[in-house]
């Protein structure tokens, strides 16, 4: 006897048993003695933890629930999930790639404090569409103090994170069949949203040995009549890169419009990173909360933009989503006016994590030829031990429960690297890397 079903863990985890029987969902074929089987495992697992633990150590294998059953890789994904559970019973953590960094506690104060005081000054209701103005106005003397700059404030779209900044204005810039230079590799997403607004990739790659930088001359040999946008990212995700200034200068004079994702600024660790605004007024800026400010589930980002586009971005933002949270934007007016030293403090901690990560993974075998200088992240080279990145993520997860990115995500150019993020304890980085070099060293040299 088969059974549609799929485990929807995400509700019954953090309750006690009782409260809240497995629920089963259609949606894959599977045996029904090993669907009970699964939903008696994750049971048992309640009851022999109780309800606070499962809350405390659930999210750190987050990524594995929820997920679409009627895709065989997620089935896969989800049957490994439960295998965990054993180890983790046992006492044993998994040390997850995730940005589970704890935010510096005055920081987190700060914006707490300035959202609560929001909340009972009432302010729940509609904002401008653009973003209060105080916050607009914090953006335009961040960047004139960071990068030397003038930004109006008019100039600024305020948004509920740059994922739906990136939406309105590639659906605003790009036409059906416009070509957007991308690196490779690049941000996972940035090919969905250029596809969605009916542009089309171009991908340049960059390659270890050059620092994952662009190549100038390379994006030049590729633009096309159709050629609207070259996109930077810079520090980068998922290299870590910096973009040299002198590649910066020279991108922005090949001609097309230049969108730059200036999300992980703040967190350098060789130098100021710099803008684009300080070559060129043909530009785009998305930037956020979400990183230097460890501002994740906020959800608070914005859009530089030059004037003449403004008008369009504002009516489409106000069709889409009317405005962004009002006290989520006086969160932020803090975070820049009370909060910026922090940010300092917090790269100390990240630059610290980034040198033992780097050190760690090459004494377990994988090479870093080039050491990121931004963001968190390292992309390590394991074509040693692999061509096929997803799978051998898989297998780490499997045996030696830590959890990597597969370079293949990032594009072509990234098979048989391995994706670690340094948003972690300085401890839980090194028993992670510990665990992988046992994992490796059983595969010989």
């Amino acid at each position: 006897m088969k059974l549609l079903c799929s485990l929807v863990l995400a509700a019954c985890l953090f309750q006690p048993a009782a409260a809240a029987p497995m629920r089963i969902r259609a949606s894959q074929p599977m045996e029904a003695a090993k669907a009970a089987a699964m939903a008696s495992l994750v049971r048992k697992t309640i009851n022999q933890w109780g309800p606070e633990k499962v809350a405390s150590q659930v999210p750190a294998i987050g990524a594995l629930v929820q997920l679409d059953l009627s895709q065989s890789h997620n089935l896969k994904r989800f049957e490994l999930l439960l295998s965990l559970m054993e180890p983790l019973k046992q006492g044993q953590e998994l040390t997850p790639e995730s940005f589970a960094a704890l935010t510096p506690a005055q920081q987190e104060m700060v914006v707490r404090k300035a959202a609560e005081k929001a909340l009972k000054d009432g302010r729940t209701k509609y904002t401008h569409s653009l973003g209060i103005l105080p916050l607009r106005e914090a953006i335009a003397e961040h960047y004139r103090d960071r990068y030397g700059v003038e930004v109006s404030p008019d100039c600024i779209l305020v948004t509920p994170g740059t994922s739906p900044a990136m939406l309105l204005l590639f659906t605003a810039l790009f036409d059906s069949g416009d070509q957007v230079i991308l690196s490779d590799p690049h941000y996972a997403c940035y090919p969905n949203f250029v596809r969605y607004a009916g542009g089309e990739p171009v991908y340049i790659e960059v390659y270890e040995e050059d620092g994952f930088q662009y190549r100038p001359e390379a994006i030049r040999e590729r633009l096309a009549r159709r050629a609207k946008a070259i996109l930077i990212n810079s520090p980068a995700n998922p290299t870590g890169t910096v973009l040299s200034p002198e590649r910066m200068a020279r991108v922005a004079e090949l001609g097309p419009w230049v969108v730059s994702d200036e999300i992980y600024h703040g967190l350098t660790y060789a130098g100021a990173e710099r803008s684009i605004l300080e070559f060129t007024d043909r530009a785009f800026v998305l930037n956020g909360f979400s990183k230097a400010f460890a501002m994740t589930g906020w959800r608070l980002g914005y859009l530089i933009v030059p004037k003449a586009f403004v008008r369009t971005l504002q009516k489409a933002y106000q069709n889409f989503f009317i405005s962004t949270s009002d006290f989520v934007q006086w969160a932020g007016v803090a975070a820049l006016r009370e909060a910026r030293d922090e940010v300092g403090r917090f790269r100390r901690i990240f630059d610290e994590r980034r040198r033992a990560m780097i050190a760690g993974l090459r004494q377990v075998g994988l090479g870093v030829g080039c050491e990121p200088t931004g963001a968190f992240y390292v992309l390590a080279n394991a074509r040693r031990y692999t061509q096929d990145s997803y799978e051998f993520a898989f297998r780490i997860l499997e045996r030696a429960h830590v959890a990597v990115t597969p370079g293949i995500d990032f594009g072509r150019n990234a098979e048989g690297y391995l994706r670690f993020s340094y948003a972690n304890s300085l401890p839980r980085i090194q028993e992670g890397i510990e665990r992988v070099g046992r994992f490796l060293a059983q595969l010989g040299p």
